[in-house]
Order: C-alpha cells, then structure tokens, then sequence
C-alpha cells in the first residue's frame, strides 16, 4: 500500500524531533528547521512561533483546555505553560517507550505508567507492574529502555480483592429544586449505587450528558436503555434518564436527560467547585513536576486529596485488555464502592477560586500489597477517542 501524504509528513516530523536538542538556543533550532527542508511557513503546524516566544531552555506546552466562557461548554481555548525543554524531551521519550511496551504485550505485563520527574531534574521514568510470569522480561524491558528509568515491580494474587473498607453512608443530593443535578453525590442504577461525575459534552450533538460509571450496571450486558436514578434518600427516586452510550474499554457511560434535571458542571465538594475545563497529557504530566495533589468527592468517602502517582498509564489487571490513557493518584483508602463515576480535580490556574479543571475519572484502586492508589480514565482520553470533553 503506498505511503499516505500524512504518513510522510508525521514520519518527517519525527525524524526533525530527533534532530532537535533541548540545548538549541533559536538560531540553531531554525536552522535545523530549514535544513530540514521545511519552509517557515510551517512554523505554526511545528510550534516555532511559540518556541521562539519563550525563554531560551523553554518550550511551550499546552496544559489545559479551558472555556473562554464559562458559561458556554463549547468555547474552548488552549491554556499554555513554558516548561524546560530537557524536561519536556524526557517525558515526550518517555511517552513514546510506554506505548511501546504496551504494544508489545510481553508474558506477565500488567500494566505500567509514565512518571515525570521535577522540572530541576530534567527527567522522566516509567513504572511497570508485572506477574510472576513477567520476572524473565526484565532483561527484554532494560534492552529497549532508550535511557528512561525503569522501575519493575512483581505483583502477586492479583485476581483475590482485599476489601478493607466499612460501609459509610452514600452522599445523597438535599435538594433539586431548580432541576440543575451537581456531581459528587450519589446515583443508582438498576443494580448498584455510584458517583455521579459533572456534565459531560460532545460537541457533535452539543448536548450535556449525565455520567457514571459504566461497571455499575454489573448486572446488565449492555446498559444501553437502562435507567439512572437519582436517590433524594433511601426511599424516594428521581429518574435522571437513560444510557444512550455505553463505553466498557473507559468505563463510563453517557445518559441522556428526561428533561426534567439537567447536570451541570458543578461539584457538590465543602467548598462546591465549578468545572472550567480539562488537562490535556502534558498537563498532567506538569502537575507531576511541580508536586501537585489532586482532589475528588465520592459519594462514599467523601473529599480527599493526593499526590499523582503516574499518567498515561496502561492498566491490564482486572480484564482481558488493557485500558490505556489511565492516570494513578492517592491512595486505596481514596476509593470505594460507590465512589466510582466521581472525577478527580485540580484547581484552574487562570479561573476564579472555585474554577477547577478535571483530570480523570475514578474507577478502581489497588486491592494487593505494595502499590496504593487510585486509577482510572484521563480526561484528554476521553476526548481523544469519543470526543466528550468536560
């Protein structure tokens, strides 16, 4: 089959990123552009005018896409940061090697995840789950390393759930008087209860969808046409509406209003927070570098913070595939049933005090020794694959 005009030109790309060194000062770094046979006319599609509006060592990443409006879901605009080009260089590498270990799908991977250093330290590592099976690939994982940092560790009785946690009573909604539903309380489905995450948007059908997740219609092969229910207490029920998508590889599923309630891109946290936008990849990974927590607000645990443990994580512990574009934050104890289908969070730089940008949702955590946190779907993965964005 012969090469597309957009495989020769994502090849050419590549080959110039390879050429490019983090310790270009402009001149060299347009120079190489040039002999590279690319007219300057192309400096937009390569991000050359934004290299050249930042400090020397700096390049430009996007971290965010946030709503010019925020009253309108679908204004969105690209929110920048200037970062060390040696650091950004270590991370992009070590994205690049994480997908190819995931493509390799070696006897006994379980799943790793990419863990960026601090912006002093210029680097980026890789951490990788691995069975008994998996100890003989160690060798094969150094060989293709490419200088990132690998860290291996072996997991054991992975398919046996430890659940340590006592029942703690769900977060139910006060009141909906004025038919506008926030996120962070509880939601039902035909078979279990859940979090309910805050409005997701698709800017095809420009509609605002209720969320959750989608393992908590356990008892339905397809949640499709399946009701999701909003409890005011143990007894009385308000129907939110009905699935009209369901995505299992993300676990989540998008719910079409009745009509009556709305969601809206609210938390329902101590201090209630409104939802601005969502991280893209590099984000995440920025967080990572300067030390950020996150935040999320279950139905059953409530609102609890912690440290982000890795992005653009491939998690292959609980199905036969594996989930890719997972982010890992806190602790086990940050999750439990019940809670899935709420979001973790952080606050939006460039927003009011209670504008906050969503990083992912949250669907399981760790149930064996040694590994403690949370994981579960990115936000930039959700817009990468279905175009929902937050």
């Amino acid at each position: 089959m012969p090469e597309t005009n957009t495989a020769r030109l994502v090849h050419r790309l590549a080959t110039l990123r390879e050429r490019l060194q983090p310790e270009m000062d402009r001149r060299e770094f347009l120079r190489t552009l040039v002999t590279g046979g690319y007219a300057l006319g192309m400096a937009q599609l390569l991000g050359v005018e934004d290299f050249l509006a930042a400090d020397d060592g700096e390049v430009p990443i996007v971290t965010a896409r946030v709503r010019e409006n925020p009253d309108d879901p679908f204004s969105l605009v690209e929110q920048t940061r200037d970062v060390p080009a040696e650091w950004y260089a270590a991370v992009q590498n070590a994205f690049e090697l994480n997908e190819r270990l995931a493509r390799i799908a070696y006897t006994g991977y379980l799943g790793s995840a990419v863990v960026p250093g601090d912006y002093a330290s210029g680097t980026a590592s890789i951490s990788i789950g691995v069975s008994n099976e998996g100890q003989s690939a160690r060798e094969m994982i150094r060989d293709v390393s490419e200088g990132i940092s690998i860290n291996t560790e072996t997991i054991i009785e992975i398919e046996e759930i430890e659940d340590g946690f006592e029942y703690a009573e769900p977060r139910y909604v006060e009141s909906v008087d004025d038919g506008r539903v926030p996120s962070g309380i509880a939601c039902e489905t035909p078979s279990s209860l859940a979090t309910l995450s805050p409005a997701l948007y698709h800017p095809d059908e420009e509609e605002a969808f209720f969320v959750t997740a989608e393992h908590a219609f356990k008892d339905e092969p397809d949640p499709v046409g399946h009701p999701l229910a909003l409890p005011l207490d143990r007894v009385e029920r308000l129907e939110l509406g009905t699935v009209v998508y369901a995505h299992p590889g993300e676990d989540f599923v998008a719910v079409e209003p009745n009509g009556e309630m709305r969601p809206v891109s609210r938390i329902a946290a101590p201090s209630p927070v409104r939802v601005r936008g969502q991280y893209t990849r590099l984000g995440l990974a920025d967080l990572v570098a300067r030390g950020e927590e996150l935040e999320k607000v279950g139905a059953l645990t409530g609102h609890t913070t912690g440290r982000i443990q890795g992005v653009d994580a491939v998690t292959c512990f609980t199905d036969e595939f594996c989930r890719r574009g997972q982010i890992r934050w806190g602790g086990e104890m940050d999750l439990t049933d019940g809670d899935s289908g709420s979001v973790s969070y952080h606050s939006d730089p460039d927003g009011r005090d209670d504008d906050v940008l969503v990083a992912g949702f949250n669907n399981a955590r760790t149930w064996w020794p040694g590994q403690s946190y949370v994981w579960g779907v990115s936000a930039y993965k959700l817009t990468a694959e279905h175009g929902y964005h937050f």
